[in-house]
C-alpha cells in the first residue's frame, strides 16, 4: 500500500463532473479518516466542499492567473508547498498532464475514462453499462492504496433555512419539487412546450421550484413562475450555497442530464432524469439512484442513441429526441416516488 497522507485531487470542471466527485470524496474520508485531501478546482465549486471534513480547497483559475504552461508552472510551484504525497487526477486533460509533468516525482494517478468504450458506445458497436464516472473515479483512489466502497453511502443533513430561502420554499406543507429544464446542449433537454404541461399539472398539488442558469433561461424560467400557481424561479437570484441549501430540502429533483442532477444526488436527494440524445450507460447517471428514475427517449423511434457522451453531436431530427418521452410518464413517475 502506498502511504500517503495527504492527497491532492485535480476536477477543474465542468459543474456536474466536480460534483459526481463529492460523494466519492465523502466515502474515501469515512473508511480513511487518516487522510488529508486538497481538492484542486474552480473556485465556483467551493459550496460542494463545505460539508467534507479533512477537505481544503485549492481554487486554481486556469484561465486567469494559471493561464497557459508558465500559469501551470507557477501552479505547480505552489501545490508543491502544500506538502503532498500523491496526487489523483480525476480529470486527465492536457492541462492536467502538463500539471503532471511538471510534478514530476510524486505518485500521480490519472482516472481512465474509457474513451474506446465510450466510442464502441456511441458508434453502436455496443450496447451495454459501462464503468460510472463514480466506479472510475474510485479506481483512482483504489491505485493510490485506498479502497472505497460506495455501496452504502452517507449523505449531509438537510440545511436549515434561513427566512429568505424558507419564503421560497414554503407553501402549506406542500411537498417540493426541483425542476431544472435545461442542459449544455439542446438535444439534451426536454421540449420547453412539453415541459409547461408537466410544471402546469404539478403545480397544482406540488411546490416546483425552478433551477437554471444563462439570461435567455432566466427569462423562460420566470414566464413559467408567472403562469402557474405554486411555481418559484430561483435561478439568478441566489448563490451557489443557497440553491444547495434549497436543494437540500427538495423531496425530488426532475433534471436533465445536467449539473443540477448531480448536485442534487450527490445532497442525497431523489432524483429523476430525462434523457435526449445521450444515454445511462456512458457512465454519468446522477449517484445512487435507482435505474428506474432515468427516464429514456424511444429508442426505436431513435435507434441511435447514445449519439455522443456529451450531447454535441446527433443525426438531424435527433434534436428533441426527449421529447418522445409523454409528459404523463415524467408526471406519473413524480408521483409515484414523491
Amino acid at each position: 500500500m502506498y502511504n500517503a497522507k495527504h492527497i491532492l485531487v485535480i476536477r477543474l470542471s465542468a459543474m456536474g463532473d466536480v460534483a459526481m466527485t463529492i460523494p466519492v470524496l465523502r466515502a474515501l474520508i469515512e473508511q480513511h479518516p487518516q487522510l488529508k485531501i486538497t481538492v484542486l478546482t474552480r473556485h465556483n465549486f467551493l459550496p460542494f466542499f463545505r460539508d467534507l471534513p479533512n477537505v481544503t480547497v485549492f481554487s486554481a483559475e486556469v484561465k486567469g492567473k494559471y493561464k497557459g504552461l508558465y500559469g501551470l508552472f507557477k501552479l505547480s510551484k505552489e501545490l508543491k508547498v502544500l506538502q503532498i504525497d500523491a496526487i489523483a487526477d480525476l480529470h486527465n486533460v492536457l492541462r492536467t498532464k502538463i500539471l503532471k509533468y511538471y510534478l514530476a516525482g510524486y505518485k500521480f494517478i490519472q482516472i481512465d475514462k474509457g474513451r474506446e468504450d465510450k466510442k464502441a458506445l456511441i458508434t453502436g458497436n455496443i450496447f451495454k453499462q459501462l464503468k460510472t464516472t463514480h466506479q472510475r473515479y474510485a479506481e483512482v483512489f483504489e491505485e493510490l492504496g485506498f479502497e472505497i466502497d460506495l455501496s452504502n453511502p452517507t449523505f449531509p443533513p438537510k440545511a436549515i433555512l434561513n427566512t429568505k430561502l424558507q419564503s421560497l420554499v414554503s407553501n402549506n406543507n406542500m411537498k417540493v419539487i426541483g425542476i431544472a429544464p435545461f442542459a449544455a446542449h439542446e438535444s439534451k433537454m426536454y421540449p420547453i412546450t412539453l415541459m409547461k404541461e408537466v410544471i402546469k399539472a404539478l403545480s397544482m398539488s406540488y411546490k416546483i421550484i425552478l433551477f437554471g442558469g444563462g439570461k435567455r433561461e432566466i427569462d423562460i424560467l420566470n414566464d413559467l413562475e408567472n403562469s402557474y400557481e405554486n411555481v418559484v424561479n430561483v435561478s439568478g437570484k441566489l448563490t451557489l450555497d443557497e440553491e444547495m441549501d434549497i436543494i437540500s430540502n427538495l423531496d425530488v429533483m426532475l433534471s436533465m442530464d445536467s449539473g443540477n442532477a448531480h448536485i442534487a444526488a450527490m445532497l442525497g436527494v431523489k432524483v429523476i432524469t430525462i434523457w435526449g440524445v445521450t444515454h445511462p450507460f456512458a457512465g454519468f447517471a446522477p449517484f445512487n439512484q435507482p435505474e428506474d428514475y432515468a427516464l429514456l427517449a424511444d429508442k426505436i423511434q431513435f435507434p441511435n442513441i447514445p449519439t455522443s457522451v456529451y450531447g454535441n453531436k446527433y443525426p438531424k431530427a435527433y434534436e428533441n429526441a426527449a421529447g418522445s418521452i409523454s409528459p404523463e410518464t415524467i408526471i406519473d413517475k413524480i408521483k409515484t416516488i414523491i
